[in-house]
């Protein structure tokens, strides 16, 4: 049975940061390519009229997905009261947008800013969990506010010291109690962190909303050594039918590239990317039953080229 989702792009493919200008043009290539939802990286809402966005969506027959830029500035751990409701506001400007552009979630690690790796004591390590639940309390009754959903994201260990894993995630959603709260998985993390893909999805179960791919070295899906029948049994354990989006990055812009160590292009071009990724992504999820590794699907590409 062909899985049940959505295809997705973000437009950190492309850009960043991702403006109101750019839409037109970027939606038109994120449609001809064959995508369903292009999902919106909003580095700086004041950079989005969600006006001529909505318009440019309906133009290119898209859906929208939006998630979140977590810097030093929006750290909801951090021990500033100030820092925290600025990163309160971000994500209330946000929401406003998810809810105009019909997103029904707003996807990201928002407990704590990226990049913030430590080793701590318990007790700190406690204080800023019970600080990250806190305000994400605060964060859901906003979303539910708007009819809207939270979906948290793990990262790896060099990029957080708090939410590593399937389990953390839903540790935390657990403990901040509140319907808005859900989940969603990346690829690349879960293949530096996760011991069993298909366990780690099966543990997010029903509250996993959002799926974002790439490869375990962030190259186009297909290309690189991913478990992919594992997350399809995984997928299908849960009857999961939202949105499995390809994320991954620009050289282009050297302050984004810097702050996820990107150092070289991961194909000829971003187009080329996205286009093989989601090439595959149409593959995998049809298949009638698991292919094995290396086998089937990976000789549609040499290092980044279909053959």
């Amino acid at each position: 049975m062909a899985l049940n989702i959505r295809y997705g792009i973000s437009t950190w493919i492309w850009v960043s940061p991702f403006k109101t200008e750019l839409a037109h043009e970027l939606f038109a290539k994120v449609a001809d390519l064959g995508f369903d939802v292009v999902e919106i990286a909003v580095d700086d809402p004041a950079l989005i009229d969600v006006k001529e966005i909505r318009a440019a969506l309906a133009t290119h027959n898209l859906k929208a997905a939006v998630c979140g830029a977590f810097g030093p500035s929006r750290d909801l751990t951090n021990e500033s009261v100030q820092v925290q409701q600025t990163g309160l506001d971000y994500i209330a400007s946000c929401l406003d947008i998810c809810a105009e552009l019909g997103a029904g979630f707003l996807g990201g690690p928002m407990y704590a800013a990226v990049g913030k790796a430590r080793m701590l004591p318990p007790d700190m390590r406690r204080k800023e969990w019970e600080l990250a639940v806190r305000n994400l309390q605060k964060v859901c009754g906003m979303a539910a506010a708007r009819d809207l959903k939270i979906a948290l994201e793990p990262l790896n260990r060099f990029e957080s010291d708090l939410v590593n894993t399937a389990d953390d995630v839903l540790r935390m959603v657990n403990d901040i109690d509140h319907p808005a709260a859900q989940i969603m998985l990346d690829s690349f993390h879960m293949s530096i962190e996760e011991k069993n893909i298909e366990q780690a999805i099966i543990t997010a179960g029903d509250k996993l909303i959002h799926l974002q791919v790439s490869e375990n070295y962030r190259g186009a899906p297909g290309s690189g050594q991913t478990d992919w029948n594992s997350y399809r049994k995984g997928l299908e354990h849960i009857n999961f039918d939202g949105i499995v989006s390809i994320e991954s990055f620009t050289t282009d812009n050297v302050q984004l590239a810097e702050a996820v160590c990107f150092w070289n292009p991961k194909a000829d071009s971003q187009d080329a990317f996205a286009a093989d990724g989601l090439q595959f992504l149409k593959q995998w999820a049809a298949e009638k039953k698991n292919v094995p590794q290396n086998e089937k699907l990976k000789p549609l590409f040499n290092n980044g080229k279909k053959n």
